[in-house]
C-alpha cells in the first residue's frame, strides 16, 4: 500500500495549477445520463472517484472516452500548463437501471444516478452508498424529494428501488436542512419532470451553480442556482453539450493551508477567488495573504506569526467542513486557543489523534475541538482516516521538523490529483513510497 514520505521545513515557491473540482465533476458526469446525445466535460480531474463514477456509468450503458488522461502540469520552462483533459460521455441507450453495491459502496456520490435514471427511464435500482467514514450522511432527503416528484420508493436488501412509470411531476420541495447532494439530485430529476419544481432551502455551493449552468446549456430551464430558492421548469428532452468543470475550491484552500504551514509564496493558477467563500476571510485572519492576479492567486504568509480564531463549519458560503481538518492543522501554529465547531458531520475529528502524535495540543468536547497553540510539530508515522484528514496530515508534515510517513493515502488519491508532484515542483521534500 502506498505511503507518502515528507521531510518538513522547506518553504514552498512556484506555480500550481488548480484542477477541476471533483465535487463538481461527479454530478456533471451523472447529468450526462439525462440525454441520448454526447456530453463533453473539459478540465476533468484524474482521480479515483472519477474512475469509479466512470465505471458506474458504463454499467448503465454509457460510452466514455478520455483525451489526455495524464494531463499536464508545467512546461520545461516552468510556466503553468493547463489541463487539457476531456471526458466525452454518450448514453445513447440506458442498458441497465441498476447501480450495484460493488461500485457504489466506496463512493457516496453514486446516489446521484438516482434522479437522472428516474427522470429518463422511470425507474432505478441503486445500492445504498458508502464513502469516507466521517458520519452517517443519510440519504433520506434524496428519497423524500424523489417521492415529492411522484416516485414510489422502497428499500429492499440494501437497495433503493424507485419507480415513476408515468413520469416525474413538478413539486415544491422544502429541505429541512441544506443538502448539496439532494439539491443536485432534484436539479437533474426535475429538469425532465412535467411542470415546475421549486426547491426551498437549496444548497448554494458553487458546484450547484456549475451543474445548473451545464443543464441549462443542455436545454433545461433553471433559475436561482446559487440562492436558497431554485426554480426548475421541466422540459421534454435535453441535448448534448460541452462544459468546463470549475476549479476545485477545496484544493485551492488546501494549498493556502500549505503556505500557512510551510511558508513561502505560491501562484495558484486558475483558482477562483469568487468560489472560496469564508475560506479567504479565515486565511487572511490567521495570517495568509491572497492577491488576485489575471489568471492566478498570489498567496504568501505574513512574517509576524499566525493568529488564533474561532471556526464553525456551516453550509456555503460559510466555512466548509471540507476545510476543517486543514485549518485545524494551521491553527496548531497560531499563538493562542482556537475553538473549532463541526456542525456537519459527527465523526470528523478523527485526524486529531494523528496531529497529536506530531505534537499538537488539541482537546475535544463533543462537536468542538479546541486547538491550543503554538506547539511545534515533529515528524511521526501517521495514518489517514478520510480524504480531508489525509491532506491535513500532509500539510502538517510540510511544517514539521523531521520526517513524516503518511499511511493509507488511498483516501488522498480520491480527491487530490498528483499532490506530491505539484508540491515537489514547488520545493517540498515529498515522495510516494511502498
Amino acid at each position: 500500500m502506498d505511503k507518502l514520505r515528507i521531510v518538513g521545513g522547506t518553504p514552498l515557491s512556484g506555480r500550481i495549477v488548480i484542477g477541476g473540482a471533483k465535487n463538481a465533476a461527479l454530478p456533471l458526469m451523472c447529468a450526462s445520463l439525462l440525454t441520448s446525445e454526447k456530453v463533453t466535460l473539459e478540465n476533468v480531474p484524474y482521480l479515483a472517484d472519477i474512475t469509479t463514477m466512470a465505471k458506474l456509468l458504463m454499467q448503465h450503458g454509457m460510452l466514455l472516452s478520455m483525451r489526455d488522461p495524464a494531463g499536464t502540469l508545467f512546461s520545461e520552462e516552468g510556466s503553468s500548463g493547463r489541463y487539457s483533459r476531456e471526458l466525452t460521455m454518450h448514453a445513447k441507450e440506458i442498458t441497465s437501471i441498476t447501480a450495484p453495491y460493488e461500485l457504489v459502496r466506496t463512493m457516496r456520490a453514486s446516489i446521484l444516478v438516482l434522479g437522472p435514471l428516474l427522470a429518463r427511464e422511470g425507474r432505478a435500482k441503486v445500492s445504498l452508498p458508502g464513502g469516507c467514514a466521517i458520519g452517517t450522511r443519510p440519504i433520506d432527503m434524496h428519497l423524500t424529494a424523489m417521492q415529492a416528484l411522484g416516485a414510489k420508493i422502497t428499500l429492499e436488501e440494501g437497495y433503493v428501488l424507485a419507480e415513476a412509470p408515468t413520469g416525474l411531476k413538478g413539486a415544491e420541495i422544502h429541505f429541512e436542512k441544506v443538502s448539496v447532494g439532494a439539491t443536485e439530485n432534484v436539479l437533474m430529476a426535475a429538469s425532465l419532470a412535467e411542470g415546475t419544481t421549486i426547491i426551498h432551502n437549496a444548497a448554494r455551493e458553487p458546484e450547484i451553480g456549475d451543474l445548473a449552468d451545464m443543464l441549462n446549456s443542455m436545454g433545461a430551464n433553471i433559475e436561482g442556482a446559487g440562492t436558497e430558492t431554485i426554480t426548475i421548469r421541466g422540459v421534454s428532452a435535453l441535448s448534448g453539450t460541452t462544459h468546463r468543470v470549475i476549479a476545485d475550491r477545496i484544493e485551492t484552500g488546501s494549498y493556502l493551508a500549505a503556505i500557512a504551514m510551510a511558508g513561502g509564496e505560491l501562484e495558484l493558477v486558475d483558482a477562483r477567488l469568487d468560489t472560496l467563500g469564508c475560506v479567504i476571510d479565515a486565511m487572511e485572519q490567521v495570517g495568509v495573504h491572497v492577491e488576485q492576479k489575471d489568471d492566478y492567486l498570489r498567496v504568501w504568509r505574513n512574517g509576524s506569526g499566525l493568529k488564533p480564531m474561532a471556526i464553525s463549519t456551516q453550509p456555503y458560503p460559510d466555512f466548509p467542513t471540507d476545510m476543517q481538518a486543514q485549518m485545524m492543522t494551521v491553527l496548531t501554529q497560531a499563538q493562542g486557543d482556537s475553538p473549532i465547531t463541526e456542525t456537519i458531520f459527527e465523526n470528523r475529528f478523527m485526524h486529531v489523534p494523528e496531529l497529536t502524535r506530531m505534537g499538537a495540543n488539541i482537546s475535544v468536547n463533543g462537536n468542538t475541538a479546541t486547538v491550543h497553540g503554538r506547539t511545534p510539530l515533529k515528524g511521526a508515522p501517521v495514518m489517514a482516516t478520510d480524504l480531508r484528514a489525509s491532506v491535513s496530515l500532509v500539510i502538517a508534515a510540510l511544517g514539521a521538523e523531521g520526517e513524516t510517513i503518511v499511511n493509507r493515502i488511498y483516501h488522498l488519491d480520491r480527491g487530490y490529483e498528483r499532490l506530491e508532484e505539484k508540491l515537489t515542483l514547488c520545493g517540498a521534500k515529498i515522495s510516494r513510497i511502498r
